[in-house]
């Protein structure tokens, strides 16, 4: 009951074909690096079973690697022993696990897109260039073989070549046969649910393999075109397979050296799969790097413990892994499971398996890597992401994955230093209350990328201006960074007399906050400042607020500082709708306005007390009357009025009259015919008229029932405005100013705000 609740039919399925093509690499692997080929099979089973349990991730798949076969080989002889190299693999190990341990598995987020995918494309086309000769039954290089430089002085392409003069009949009708049968399997989904493709061509190869051995001798395939794996006379002899470590080379300096190298570059090369695995993963779970380190690097001190190759995250195996629909490591665990197995008691089974159908297998792989519609993506992405991705491509090609993965992140920092010094960093112009400034916002994290941009920016800056540099959103800045600006702030701010303000520097950054502006409504601003200049404030606070560049505001800083006194430059009469708070519609802070609000904003005898106090009292400039569209009071006004209904008749509210009453003034004694009862276009747009004038009569009122607002009004000292928020866009309009003797009807044709709206909105009070 456990062993079915734990492997699901899915992993088991793709366990066994990760097994199929995990078994020859393997062995080739081994082969190529000059080491036993039971090495190169410990690995594929420690990778299977050790890695699968500690690993986090759920596709990978772990075992010898191709790209480190040259290494391998280097430092067998270097060393001078196998048994050497061990010592150093056991090294090597704990130089990974230190690196999982302190965290180094970030460096795999820093590996661009660009790359990524140039790296699976490659590998795709790899896998497609290398597998042909062996469909074809031109056996003579290893399973596993990427370099471009093979040992026997050819290359890819003219391995290609070779098929014309050294194919096989037999195996080229196995590997072609296999390769079709792949493509129609997938055109039955019915039938690969229940037996996946590989496990089908393979099995039928295996058959038609024995068959031509025993029949068509001339078609029959010799040992090299078929999978070789060690043979054991009986389960005692299996441990003289293994190859122990010489203990005495620990006291070599050489395999220190060696080890640290192996080590580095196994772990790039794990990370950088580990991410390219993630990315074609159908479900994007995403794998821990640090602890893949930890696992890889223990795994791989048990092998030189034993006697195995180095293993890494290996984005071939972990493409047929994720292409036979694994849904957990159970699938990696399953396939090392069952490479052990295999070694102990089939071995004479598995060495019938021609090496074309598992070429056909891996070509089937390759050919999902490598779609040609990725090209087209990456082309249409722009030249910034085109580039690294040829570049990477074209390396692994002609040399091999870490030499492609290298320079395709060294072009892909070409990009990023030219777009930072070509692109400025964000600045914005604010039109504050007491002026123009620039603000120059740092990003999260401030490096030497962003220093040539910075550097340009401070020295183009205009003299005698006003600039702010934002750091309040950095979380790192380099000390390089920090310098700059303190040189500029003694020096060159100074001569060019640029008033320079600093906000949101920590302490740790050696650089203290300088405010030269006002954050909020001061004595000096109300005074210095007209009520047209403040008008302007409004409209520039709103401009910022649609444009999502509403200015920072410190409000522990402003609170303290207003805590003594208040210098308001506007009175605003708003509605009570929660859709019109004044001081976000405006891009304000505390301090800077009076805000009234009532439903409707109507004016009573306390709103106009309230305005009283804010101008004549406490100096306020400007009265601004706003209302706005969908306004629910008015709706309901309109409503009652057509009903002849009071509003305690209707909602049982004894006090709403007061309001509704004020609001149905605006209506002249009559509602046209043609407004119906329910939302339509007619409807919305009397509703937008009545909001308006319902607006200009509330300024009417402010400036006629008002001695003291009248006066100020009438010696210039203060202005009065109207203006309707519209609460679909955001957008505030601002009516023209009127003559007080002005009539409703005059005014409604001299201003009609655009309002966005739909019929099927739902008015709220």
């Amino acid at each position: 009951m456990i062993f079915k609740k734990i492997l699901y039919k899915e992993d088991l399925l793709a366990g066994f074909v990760v097994f199929l093509v995990a078994l020859p690499l393997c062995l080739g692997i081994a082969l190529a690096s000059n080491a036993p080929l039971m090495a190169g099979l410990s690995s594929g089973i420690i990778g299977g079973i050790l890695v699968g349990f500690l690993s986090g991730s759920h596709t990978s798949v772990s075992g010898p690697a191709a790209g480190l076969t040259a290494l391998i080989a280097m430092q067998i002889h270097q060393l001078g022993s196998f048994e050497a190299f061990l010592a150093a693999l056991i090294v090597a190990g704990a130089v990974q696990m230190i690196l999982g341990l302190v965290r180094a598995g970030f460096i795999a987020a820093f590996f661009p897109s660009s790359v990524i995918k140039g790296l699976l494309f490659a590998i795709g086309l790899l896998l497609i260039l290398k597998q042909i000769p062996h469909l074809f039954g031109v056996d003579s290089d290893y399973e596993g073989e990427m370099t471009f430089f093979q040992a026997d002085h050819e290359n890819t392409f003219s391995e290609l070549v070779n098929i014309f003069t050294q194919f096989h009949y037999g195996a080229m009708l196995i590997g072609i046969l296999s390769l079709s049968l792949l493509f129609l399997w997938e055109k039955t989904p019915r039938i690969k649910q229940w037996l996946p493709a590989p496990l089908a061509v393979v099995s039928l190869a295996t058959l038609i393999s024995i068959t031509a051995s025993q029949f068509f001798s001339a078609w029959a395939l010799a040992p090299e075109h078929l999978v070789q794996v060690p043979e054991l006379n009986s389960l005692k002899n299996l441990a003289s397979l293994f190859t122990w470590p010489d203990f005495q080379a620990f006291f070599n300096p050489a395999i220190y050296s060696a080890a640290i190298s192996l080590g580095i570059v196994a772990s790039l090369e794990t990370l950088i799969n580990l991410e390219a695995v993630d990315k074609i993963d159908p479900q994007q779970r995403v794998s821990p790097p640090n602890r893949e380190l930890i696992a890889q690097g223990f795994s791989n001190m048990v092998l030189g413990f034993i006697g195995g190759l180095p293993l890494t995250s290996v984005i071939v195996r972990s493409s047929v892994n994720i292409n036979a629909r694994a849904q957990s490591k159970n699938s990696t665990i399953f396939h090392g499971v069952l490479l052990l197995f295999s070694l102990m008691l089939i071995p004479q089974v598995l060495n019938q398996i021609p090496l074309a159908v598992l070429a056909a297998i891996l070509i089937g792989a390759g050919l999902k890597l490598s779609d040609p519609r990725i090209i087209k993506h990456m082309w249409h992405s722009g030249v910034s992401q085109f580039i690294p991705f040829i570049i990477t491509v074209s390396a692994i090609i002609f040399s091999d994955l870490l030499i492609g993965v290298v320079l395709g992140l060294g072009s892909s920092i070409i990009f990023i230093l030219a777009n930072n010094l070509a692109t400025p960093l964000r600045s914005l112009t604010e039109r504050r209350i007491d002026g123009e400034a620039v603000r120059i916002f740092l990003p999260e994290h401030v490096s030497f990328l962003n220093r040539p941009s910075l550097k340009r920016k401070l020295l183009d800056f205009p003299e005698q201006g006003r600039l702010i540099i934002d750091a309040s959103r950095s979380s790192f800045i380099d000390d390089d960074i920090i310098e700059m600006l303190s040189d500029f702030k003694e020096n060159t701010a100074i001569r060019k007399e640029i008033s320079l303000s600093l906000i949101g520097f920590k302490a740790c950054n050696n650089l203290p906050n300088q405010i030269l502006y006002s954050q909020y409504a001061t004595s000096q601003l109300q005074q210095a400042l007209k009520p047209s200049q403040i008008i302007q404030s409004l409209k520039d606070g709103n401009d910022r607020m649609l444009a999502g560049n509403c200015l920072p505001k410190n409000l522990g800083n402003q609170i303290m500082a207003t805590s003594d006194g208040q210098f308001p430059l506007a009175a605003v009469l708003s509605c009570i709708d929660s859709r019109t708070p004044a001081e976000l519609i405006f891009d304000l802070g505390i301090g800077d306005i009076f805000s009234i609000r009532m439903a409707g904003n109507v004016v009573s005898e306390k709103v106009l007390g309230s305005l009283e106090f804010a101008c004549a009292v406490s100096g306020a400039k400007v009265i601004v009357v706003m209302g706005h569209s969908k306004c629910g009071a008015v709706s309901a006004a309109i409503d009652l009025f057509k009903s002849g209904k009071s509003t305690t008749e209707a909602f049982g509210c004894h006090h709403l009259n007061a309001i509704t009453d004020d609001i149905q003034a605006a209506l002249h004694g009559e509602i046209p015919s043609y407004v119906p009862d329910k939302t339509s276009d007619s409807r919305s747009a009397y509703e937008q008229r009545v909001i308006i004038d319902n607006v200009y009569q509330s300024m009417k009122a402010i400036s006629s029932r008002s001695e003291v607002l009248s006066k100020l009004l009438a010696e210039d000292k203060i202005e009065l405005i109207g203006c309707i928020y519209d609460v679909v866009t955001g957008q505030v309009s601002f009516m023209p100013q009127l003559l007080y003797s002005t009539t409703s009807s005059e005014y409604r044709e001299t201003y009609e705000p655009k309002f966005a709206h739909s019929d099927n909105d739902v008015n709220s009070t």
